[in-house]
């Protein structure tokens, strides 16, 4: 049985992050009271919730948990959302944060430490470099970008001016999945050459692709920042439903499918970008829902995919999305599989794993998990100046993330690309990695058949075969697809390119 090094685990800073010096010599940003060496025990941070929509909920419940930290800013370009956020505080503490539509109005007030960021997807990356950038610490939920350019600016801003840079990848704080990485890198597993992650999560028509407006009171022209302005709206549903639209979100693969993608590439101990990817899938299903086959869903992201990526030391992660009505894979359905060559894995929440034996049966289980920890970690480290020891910072998030970037474009390239069921057999038996890609490709076709999808009307779209070098993290040979890894940005919206953040 081929152990597993020590050393190779730690490199992925679950135990133990790449050194300080890596940072640089960082110079002094602006106000915050946060870049001295430590934060006065009589003091407070002061932190700004940056998109006031569900996910921000939860990050002001778990602030209100640690003392250390006041939240003073409710942030969102429509301002009910931070009044809500705003009220939920002032019960709490009896203190009303100031609520404000764009950041840049207070990044320079002194008594702001920390912009914790829950917006739409295609604002991460601007939001947590013009943090840093005003020597701000921050969280950003997952993917910490909306696009591979987006990840690298993340990560040089934080590099430059010296700041905590923590993604919301809070499995990576839970108990149990700490101590199941530990139990990997051990050598329990065997040698482990293949992860799949799974994100079997139902998702309905978000409605029909129509022209709709904009919520009363929006600033949209701020709303839309990065992104062009799509007047009039397209989708029904203003808040959530942008996860489904390319322009915004990175459908499931990008939202959901960061948490898992994050745990399986670390149990193949990956720290670099995969050599290959492929992804073929459709947005499937919504007509027979509806039972209309003229009928089409606002949304333009896949809800049927299966991504396989492969990395030029031979191993292999598989990620699938379903987001219609299915059964789970051997207990999973938002979760993980490892293959190891003296068992298996199952990750089956974010604070529970599974060990089975090669004949299937239960060694051993990893319990415990809280959004806290993850949370903890974060303020921990700002206020010690200690951003090497973050679970999840820029880099682990831009890895994860990028993969369903690199997912995705493959999809995209290949969103016309329309293949029969035995066509898509021929092209899949000859892809290269570990999986069985004809089993994978089959269950997915009997769960489009047992939804009702009719591949001869809305067939399966079969993506490019991309070639990726790790080290330049460009695509080979592809200019269109190297296109893809950034956007074009409004004036005044801008990212910088990690050279000039």
């Amino acid at each position: 049985m081929k152990k597993l090094s020590r050393r190779a685990f730690l490199s992925d800073s679950f135990l133990a992050a790449a050194a300080l010096s890596a940072f640089g010599a960082a110079s002094k940003p602006m106000k915050a009271r946060a870049q001295e060496n430590r934060i006065s025990p009589n003091e407070k941070l002061g932190v700004m919730i940056f998109g006031c929509g569900g996910r921000g909920s939860d990050h002001v419940l778990e602030y209100l948990q640690d003392e250390r930290v006041q939240i003073i800013y409710a942030c969102d370009p429509d301002p009910s959302q931070a009044a809500r956020i705003a009220d939920a505080v002032q019960q709490q503490t009896q203190v009303r944060p100031k609520e404000v539509r764009d950041m840049r109005e207070v990044l320079d007030d002194g008594n702001l430490d920390i912009v914790s960021c829950a917006s739409p997807n295609h604002w991460h990356a601007l939001c947590g470099v013009w943090a840093m950038q005003a020597g701000k610490d921050v969280y950003i939920e997952k993917p910490i970008c909306h696009n591979v350019f987006e990840g690298q600016a993340l990560i040089a801003a934080a590099r430059k001016y010296g700041r905590c840079c923590q993604v919301g990848s809070q499995c990576r704080s839970n108990p149990a999945i700490q101590e199941a990485f530990q139990y990997a890198a051990e050598g329990n597993l065997g040698e482990i050459r293949l992860a799949r992650g799974l994100c079997y999560k139902r998702r309905r028509s978000i409605g029909a692709l129509g022209a709709y407006p904009v919520p009363e009171g929006v600033d949209y022209d701020l709303w839309s920042g990065p992104a062009p302005i799509v007047d009039p709206m397209t989708r029904p549903r203003f808040h959530y439903d942008w996860h489904w639209q390319r322009l915004y979100g990175n459908g499931d693969l990008g939202n959901q499918g960061p948490h898992q993608t994050d745990i399986a590439r670390s149990f193949l101990f990956e720290t670099e970008f995969p050599s290959s990817v492929i992804s073929y899938g459709g947005r499937l299903g919504y007509q027979t829902e509806r039972q209309d086959d003229s009928y089409i869903d606002a949304g333009d992201t896949a809800n049927t995919e299966v991504s396989i990526y492969n990395y030029r030391d031979g191993k292999t992660l598989v990620f699938e999305t379903r987001g219609l009505e299915t059964d789970p894979l051997n207990q999973a359905d938002i979760g993980v599989i490892v293959y190891g060559t003296e068992g298996y894995m199952l990750q089956l929440s974010y604070g529970f794993v599974m060990v089975l034996d090669r004949d299937g049966n239960e060694v051993r289980q990893f319990s415990g998990g809280d959004d806290y920890l993850h949370f903890r970690n974060f303020v921990d480290c700002v206020a010690a100046r200690t951003p090497e020891k973050l679970n999840a910072d820029a880099r682990i998030g831009l890895l994860s993330a990028g993969l369903s970037h690199l997912g995705n474009i493959s999809y995209y390239l290949g969103e016309k690309n329309y293949v029969s069921p035995e066509e898509a057999g021929k092209i899949v038996a000859d892809l290269p990695g570990n999986d069985d890609n004809i089993a994978t490709l089959g269950r997915t076709l009997d769960h489009l058949s047992a939804n009702g999808v009719d591949l001869a009307k809305t067939p399966l779209s079969m993506g490019a075969e991309l070639r990726f070098d790790p080290e330049k993290e460009l695509f080979i040979d592809n200019s269109e697809a190297n296109k893809m890894l950034t956007r074009e940005y409004r004036d005044g919206y801008v990212v910088p390119a990690p050279e000039q953040v």
